[in-house]
């Protein structure tokens, strides 16, 4: 296949040493060798091992080939977090196929979409998806209209029902061709398609490896969907590159990760900020033995200071953090060598090798100088190659000059800190003044009967939005609006950062990749006030 980059940068990156020459299915093939009876993948009923891995891998590849797939064509995988992931993203790899990765929890509407932008033909399951007959799924999306010809049922070590044998001689792919395609994680809207080459995301493990010291002795877990961006490095492409156990569940459930990590000695944890403070409330809950865990990577969402320094005093593990996105990658980083103010108040120190702009978004100027505002932009090694078939939304994402952008706002200080002020759609404009959302969750979470805050913008005749807030409390506690202003006021947090509304649900919705889902609260709190 043809790397969706220019040969000149590929050339570039590699003489610069961000970039190699082994593919995920190279590592996976040298630990079967040298270690084939160790663990690679296990989750509360199975475990996989490097020789299993590659084995498995193997024989699904020759059984895609059979099935009369030709190198290049798309293979859509909705399968749950666990070995056979993995185990199929390996096989697309090795019959030379690009892996389309659906999130478990995406709808039917979801999932057509995908399959019509990406144009994939082929579908890897289990017998059953969410509790019923995966081929009933299958079924009920060619009624709609999806050209589906091939549905492969896999168990959960990814071998599929009747394996049939094909030569996948020649068909594997490398480094730098299109692999893997993503979807957003649909906070808003349809998804887009990011387009993915292995080495995007092994430079970033180098990034995380010098961060957190991280090396062929640590146990690995990883919290977010592997279809996503950041469950792409931390469970599919670090655990290859060190050959260290991961440990995975199905579903998120934060007692049955402390248990996890517990039982099986876990060093180093990768979770979004919703699971650290849901795992704390667990903790809090019943006490596990976290002795073992040395550092966490958390990014995706704003990172709460009072709860990750609480994170911190509690498991005695540092709390690293990335900031970027599925289609960036990273463009800044903390690192166990940096103090605590600096890992839990900034996104750490921009990266040099990912040359980094700020513009003003109102007019697109340039930003320079330390500590003013500005939307990011970037280049460099750890960038996708933009979405996939997508020219319209590839238009919004880039620069006229080629810059990809970000939809936050950040401020760089004089030593090179990048802090991450709030989304550009997650800005709340009362009145004109622009409220960030993330500080206002920051604020409301120090309330101690709040287990998990999500700050909207509700839409107000007078003042165009006011600040709406949806809580998630701790058991046996109560929360009114009145208490939550009394707390804030006695904080010394300004007025204008107050909520002047309050909802409190049992469980605030999530995203396929574990985020809250924004978009969902927008469209509830407008469905609220709509007569």
């Amino acid at each position: 296949m043809t790397s969706p980059f220019a040969e000149t940068t590929v050339a570039e990156y590699r003489s610069a040493g961000w970039w190699g020459t082994e593919t995920v299915a190279d590592h996976v093939r040298r630990h079967a060798t040298e270690r084939p009876g160790d663990t690679a993948y296990l989750t509360p009923d199975e475990t996989l091992t490097w020789a299993a891995y590659d084995r498995n891998s193997t024989t699904l590849a020759r059984h895609l080939a059979a099935l009369g797939l030709p190198p290049g064509d798309r293979v859509a995988v909705l399968l749950p977090d666990g070995p056979a992931w993995h185990v199929a993203a390996v096989a697309a790899e090795k019959a030379g196929l690009v892996l389309v990765g659906v999130g478990a929890r995406a709808g039917l509407r979801e999932l057509r979409h995908l399959l019509k932008r990406t144009g994939s033909h082929a579908l890897i399951t289990l017998a059953d998806h969410r509790g019923e007959p995966s081929a009933a799924l299958v079924d009920g999306l060619r009624t709609d209209g999806v050209t589906l010809d091939r549905h492969i049922v896999v168990d959960r070590l990814g071998l599929p029902e009747d394996p049939r044998d094909a030569d996948i001689t020649g068909r594997a792919l490398g480094p730098d061709d299109l692999s893997i395609l993503n979807s957003t994680s649909g906070t808003t809207g349809l998804p887009k398609c990011v387009s993915h080459t292995q080495n995007r995301w092994f430079y970033f493990h180098e990034l995380a490896r010098r961060a957190g010291d991280l090396n062929p002795s640590d146990v690995f877990m990883g919290a977010v969907p592997s279809p996503f961006g950041f469950g792409l490095w931390t469970a599919h492409f670090s655990p290859a590159a060190l050959g260290v156990p991961t440990v995975l569940m199905e579903k998120f459930d934060a007692h049955t990760a402390l248990d996890l990590i517990e039982r099986h000695r876990v060093t180093v944890l990768h979770c979004v900020s919703t699971q650290f403070i849901m795992l704390l409330n667990a903790q809090a809950e019943r006490e596990r033995d976290l002795s073992s865990l040395r550092c966490m990577f958390t990014g995706g969402e704003a990172v709460p200071y009072d709860r990750a320094a609480r994170f911190e005093e509690t498991t005695g593990a540092k709390v690293l953090q990335f900031y970027g996105s599925n289609e960036t990658g990273a463009l800044s980083h903390t690192s166990l060598t940096d103090t605590r103010e600096h890992r839990l108040r900034t996104a750490g120190r921009i990266i040099p090798e990912m040359q980094v702009r700020l513009f003003d978004p109102s007019d697109g100027t340039d930003i320079t100088g330390s500590g003013r505002p500005g939307q990011p932009a970037c280049k460099g090694p750890a960038t996708c190659p933009g979405y996939y078939d997508d020219p319209e939304a590839n238009k919004k994402l880039y620069t006229p000059d080629g810059w990809m952008l970000m939809a936050d706002i950040v401020e760089i200080d004089t030593d090179g800190y990048l802090r991450v002020v709030g989304r550009l759609s997650d800005l709340i404009i009362r009145g004109g003044k622009n409220i960030s959302a993330a500080a206002v969750e920051e604020e409301v979470g120090t309330h101690p009967s709040v287990a998990l805050a999500a700050a909207v913008a509700m839409p107000d005749e007078v003042f165009g939005e006011r600040v709406c807030v949806y809580a998630e409390l701790h058991p046996g506690t109560k929360l009114t609006l009145e208490d939550l202003t009394a707390h804030l006021t006695d904080r010394g947090v300004s007025r204008e950062w107050h909520p002047e509304h309050l909802i409190v649900l049992d469980a605030l919705p999530r995203s396929s990749g574990g985020k809250v889902a924004k978009g969902a609260l927008r469209e509830d709190i407008h469905n609220r006030l709509t007569p």
